[in-house]
């Protein structure tokens, strides 16, 4: 390749643009990785928003599956990252600097070449000058030798021309001596350079430009195997995330969230009872001693009735309409069960403060002792409001443990009683043990009887403790709405037309009969606007 030196020059250029272009793809990947890293991490942000610490939605299997996975999602853009920058560290990085010093060092050879080159074309027209001035020169003294001749031929020439034409020949051949001898001179001259040229300083050229190619081929193997390694680097790392993923798939339980979504609903009421047979046949077989629904009782009774139905209102009803308003302290306002769950977790938390406070006065008491056995150490009066404080503060805690733990108590026996009344209920239908009183009311116990009015002036708080219990009345029969009635009037129940009642209290002779829905709700209803069916010798249910 000793006259390669223009394709040569061509060749190192395209693999100095080669690398360049390499280093562009390189570059183009790293983009490419730290997008994907950064559309990853913006995703999993978008699915998974900073929950509040007041935040109790239920902490579903399913929930916590996806959470994990949302987190090793981000773990494995974290990868992508570490895949990106060790590419531009390792690869891109690299392969620019050694782009940099490739060219520098391409051009130190290249000049070196062409400065060669032009030393050797100097040398070649020093040559070539010394030979046209030898051919010249050469030809003068031909022409003098010529010019001598004739004239010493010539017999009418003087001695004195031939004498010159004789010097003239003379001085011409040694000009053409000296001449030959510059010439052979830088003939031999130029020939050792270009022996030198083509066989010692081209070729070492050459052998450092091939090296120079050859080390930009190892390098874009070293970083075409480096492109590899940081992709190769990661990857037992992802495995571990693609691992995480599918545990937390394993994770999920179906039936822990059947569970939960049990727990978290559960009210801790009874369904409704069922419903009662409607006898219409017994108008037929009515007398009028059976009909007491028109018998007439004292007007006090009836207003101090009616007037305990409104205050009870509201609060006995297992079905009936949740209460508005603020949340009550005790969370009466909840259903059993829930309030019974929101109770332990408050007194748990309450027995959490409590203890540390109770770290924190043991703390103070023994700070005390060292300081009252060590008075340079600090003055022990100087922890006594503090120590106060914190006495006050257990204090304070335990009465609030003490009323929860007394709430949580009395929902607990609520809760027993509701699943032994089922249970009693359950057997009533099947076995009926009721008595009729004279009034036409129903009771279990026949020292309960009681015949005329006299009884119940006795007594006159007996129907509101009644009342305020949570047990329901028993049903002593039902009745049918034959009008609509709006109930806008405190301890009035609303009807529609052909709405199907429990009777839980006959007409004391006010016009009002006291009724009761399916789902507990119980008012007054004016006893014109139903048509009444009372059972006989059963309680009902």
């Amino acid at each position: 390749l000793k006259d390669q030196f223009d394709n040569l020059d061509k060749h190192t250029q395209w693999g100095i643009d080669f690398l360049e272009k390499y280093a562009k793809f390189v570059k183009e990947r790293i983009e490419i990785e730290q997008n994907y890293a950064k559309q990853l991490r913006n995703l999993v942000k978008k699915y998974c928003p900073k929950r509040s610490p007041k935040d109790e939605e239920p902490r579903f299997t399913s929930c916590i599956a996806f959470f994990n996975i949302l987190n090793e999602l981000n773990d494995y853009a974290g990868q992508r990252e570490v895949v990106a920058e060790e590419m531009g560290h390792r690869v891109y990085g690299e392969l620019m600097r050694y782009s940099h010093d490739l060219k520098t060092e391409r051009k130190m050879h290249l000049q070196e070449g062409r400065k060669a080159q032009q030393y050797l074309d100097m040398c070649w027209k020093q040559m070539d000058n010394s030979k046209k001035k030898f051919e010249r020169e050469c030809r003068e003294a031909e022409k003098a030798q010529q010019s001598y001749e004739r004239l010493d031929n010539d017999t009418n020439a003087t001695k004195a021309d031939v004498e010159k034409a004789k010097q003239q020949l003379n001085l011409r051949t040694h000009m053409a001596d000296e001449n030959k001898n510059e010439y052979a001179a830088q003939l031999q001259n130029f020939n050792g350079e270009q022996h030198k040229h083509y066989y010692i300083v081209i070729p070492q050229i050459y052998k450092q430009l091939q090296e120079m190619d050859e080390r930009r081929t190892i390098k874009l193997s070293e970083c075409y195997k480096g492109f590899a390694d940081s992709e190769r680097k990661v990857i037992p790392i992802i495995s571990k995330c693609l691992e995480g993923m599918i545990l937390a798939a394993k994770s999920v339980d179906e039936h822990r969230d059947s569970q939960l979504v049990i727990d978290c609903f559960k009210s801790g009421f009874e369904p409704p009872g069922d419903f009662p047979f409607e006898d219409y046949s017994q108008n037929i077989y009515r007398t009028i001693s059976d009909g007491t629904i028109s018998t007439p009782k004292q007007e006090g009774m009836r207003n101090d009735s009616k007037t305990t139905v409104g205050k009870a209102k509201g609060k006995l009803w297992l079905f009936g309409k949740k209460p508005k308003g603020p949340a009550l302290e005790d969370f009466s306002h909840l259903p059993p069960e829930q309030r019974r769950k929101k109770l332990q977790q408050r007194i748990d938390e309450l027995n959490r403060e409590l203890q540390k406070e109770t770290d924190q006065k043991d703390a103070l008491i023994k700070m005390k002792d060292v300081y009252e056995k060590n008075p340079q150490m600090g003055d022990p009066g100087s922890l006594q409001p503090k120590l106060t404080e914190t006495m006050s503060n257990m204090d304070r805690l335990r009465m609030e443990i003490h009323k929860n733990e007394a709430w949580l108590s009395e929902v607990e026996g609520k809760v027993a009683a509701r699943s032994d009344r089922r249970h009693s209920s359950d057997i009533n239908h099947l076995v009926t043990q009721g008595r009729e009183s004279p009034e036409g009311s129903y009771t279990d116990d026949a020292n309960q009887e009681v015949r005329g009015p006299a009884q119940q002036h006795a007594h006159p708080n007996e129907f509101d403790d009644e009342f305020e219990d949570d047990d329901p009345l028993p049903a002593i029969g039902h009745c049918k709405a034959i009008y609509p009635f709006d109930g806008h009037n405190e301890g009035t129940l609303a009807m529609k037309e052909g709405e199907i009642l429990y009777i839980i209290e006959e007409d004391k002779g006010d016009g009002w009969t006291r009724a009761r829905r399916h789902n507990g709700e119980e008012g007054y209803v004016p006893t014109s606007y139903i048509d009444v069916t009372l059972e006989k010798n059963s309680k009902g249910a």
